[in-house]
């Protein structure tokens, strides 16, 4: 069975509409993206290599317009970048818009950062110096104000049937009873109701986002149209933002259901038809169990996103940084399978969204640790009200009934920076060498790469004072800083470990990646293998000396005596018979050469 069968009541229909819409993109997308597409058929794997890069960063804070991200382009070369993800600039909604994510036309783009003719000339600019570009595509809803909803408020009956709509509070009170909130503090329910539409409207995140019937045929086909005209003015990755929710099933969450997946295939398909350079990746910050769906699992495998957001990875570095302990994160880690060979895991740690700590309770469990208690440690220590703190973080949506609290922070703030603790260089390097040892794509937030810290001014713009994330979304400053010896530190750490990272054919992300027990409760262990034999990464989570035994290296086959640590450039310091790490250090560990 099709993914459009399982999805749709007549799926010959519903193939023969998307097909036409292939075809008439195909034929309108211009020969340099043709010629693109050759390219990138012949080299599946560009953005799977290790010396593949990712950058993200709001337009407007970077480069204050698209043409002034042009402008920028050398920064992003200097680092290495080859993938530019620009937060959401397709037109929201004026007032409140949930940073760009209620949006009102999809094919413009918000006037003060340009138009589309300049986001053609941006991927352009960009494509000629090896970055690709990449855009949020919000697939779960529309901006009240969008076309679509007008209509539907206007009486079009089609229209209506693109959201959901009820007439009463039966359903929606039903659906309630199994749904968590997303933004409890602001934005409590699930619904909404709309006195010109005259029913109550499904709005996850907030009362002027309308949720998408997916099960209505009609709407794929239109954001299957969509896609394509943005490709062919040569975005190349598409963010598919929200992607967990599309589906609702009453009795559940009405997130991770399994039509998502065949919806994702679907859009694929099309895309693989019209321009196959086009990668898709899943904004599903979920929780581990149900995580590896979206880069394809069963039937989906290798079909549906390219690339999917390690969201545990990233909890599970903040967590062992305030531990120093790797026991949990190693459970965590080895739970997740190998993703499909031609797909590649966003890595981060950080990213324009609040932490949540997505700590499973059974992991936490085997690990000998309460779950509930771990979470609300870990939301204390980075909001530096728990004893001998470091984080300078701030609590952002604490729900009350069920103890969750998540935090908004920079990365440089949140690793000690601000508070000038010591030990914050190392941590951030150490950090960044973790995400860059596990595989996959990285990507760094903006600022980042300098030691940006929290904005103190986050609440001076009347639109973001309710939302304290944008604590952590400042702007950048130009020319950017190196005045300090922390902020040359970080930026030329940052480049050995980039410059290192490159060279090692086993950090490509088609390399299977396996997360070791811990033979020192403070230092992960991640193998790599490639076809010139074994890497591994250890990293020493915990501001104390500690050591890999020789035990490790013999199970690999390296020999203790005759290793490189290819982020030295020299052998390990071998003691008793195992390889000494300093506080903070991380060694990427091969037989010597």
């Amino acid at each position: 069975m099709t993914a459009l069968e399982r999805l749709f009541p007549d799926p010959e229909a519903v193939a023969d509409r998307l097909l036409a819409i292939a075809r008439a993109a195909y034929d309108a997308r211009p020969a340099e993206l043709h010629a693109l597409d050759e390219r990138r058929l012949a080299a599946p794997d560009w953005f799977q290599r290790p010396d593949a890069l990712g950058y993200a960063a709001y337009a407007d804070r970077f480069g204050g317009t698209l043409v002034g991200v042009a402008g920028h382009v050398d920064h992003l070369t200097d680092l290495g970048v080859t993938y530019l993800h620009l937060m959401p600039l397709l037109t929201p909604r004026a007032g409140p818009n949930d940073g760009g994510y209620a949006v009102a036309d999809y094919r413009s783009v918000r006037a003060d950062l340009g138009d589309m003719d300049d986001l053609r000339d941006l991927a352009t600019t960009l494509r000629e110096r090896g970055i690709s570009l990449c855009i949020d595509l919000v697939l779960n809803h529309t901006a009240r104000e969008h076309p679509w909803a007008e209509a539907a408020r206007a009486g079009d009956a089609a229209k209506r049937d693109y959201y959901l709509v009820f007439d009463d509070r039966d359903l929606p009170d039903q659906y309630e009873r199994s749904m968590p909130e997303v933004f409890p503090d602001f934005a409590p329910g699930s619904f909404t109701w709309d006195d010109e539409l005259g029913g109550w409207v499904w709005t996850t995140f907030n009362a002027y986002q309308w949720d998408l019937n997916w099960a209505n045929p009609a709407v794929l086909s239109e954001f299957a149209d969509i896609l394509l005209g943005l490709a062919n003015l040569g975005v190349e990755v598409f963010r598919l933002d929200a992607i967990a929710f599309l589906w609702k099933r009453m009795g559940t969450t009405c997130q991770n259901q399994p039509e998502v997946h065949d919806l994702t295939q679907a859009l694929r398909t099309v895309a693989r038809i019209a321009c196959p350079a086009v990668l898709f990746k899943a904004e599903a910050i979920v929780g581990p169990a149900d995580l590896p769906a979206y880069l394809g699992t069963g039937d989906h495998a290798g079909k549906v996103s390219d690339l999917a957001y390690h969201n545990s990875l990233m909890v599970q570095v903040w967590s062992m940084l305030a531990s120093g302990q790797v026991g949990l994160a190693t459970i965590a880690l080895q739970n997740l399978p190998q993703p499909p060979a031609n797909t590649a895991w966003i890595t981060y740690l950080r990213c324009h969204d609040d932490i949540g700590w997505a700590i499973d309770d059974t992991d936490a469990w085997r690990a000998g640790v309460d779950g509930l208690t771990h979470r609300r440690f870990l939301a204390d220590w980075y909001a530096g009200s728990y004893p001998g703190s470091w984080g300078r973080g701030l609590v952002f949506q604490e729900n009350t009934a069920t103890g969750d609290r998540r935090i908004s922070g920079s990365l440089a703030s949140l690793a000690g920076l601000e508070c000038q603790d010591p030990g914050a260089v190392p941590r951030i390097l150490l950090a960044h060498a973790v995400i860059l040892g596990f595989g996959g794509l990285p990507v760094i937030w903006m600022g980042d790469e300098i030691g940006l810290l929290n904005d103190v001014g986050w609440a001076a713009d009347p639109e973001h004072a309710a939302d304290n994330r944008w604590v952590h979304r400042p702007r950048m400053p130009w020319p950017v800083p190196d005045d300090t010896s922390e902020v040359r530190s970080l930026r030329e750490g940052l480049a050995h470990l980039l410059d290192v990272r490159a060279s090692l054919p086993p950090l490509h992300a088609a390399c299977p990646t396996e997360i070791w027990d811990p033979r020192d409760p403070g230092v992960l262990l991640v193998v790599r293998r490639g076809p010139e034999g074994a890497l591994l990464c250890a990293a020493n989570m915990t501001d104390q000396p500690a050591a890999v035994p020789g035990e490790v290296f013999h199970w690999l086959g390296l020999p203790i005596h005759a290793l490189h640590d290819h982020l030295t450039g020299a052998a390990p310091d071998v003691l008793g018979h195992a390889v000494q790490l300093p506080p903070y250090a991380a060694a990427w560990l091969t037989a010597a050469p």
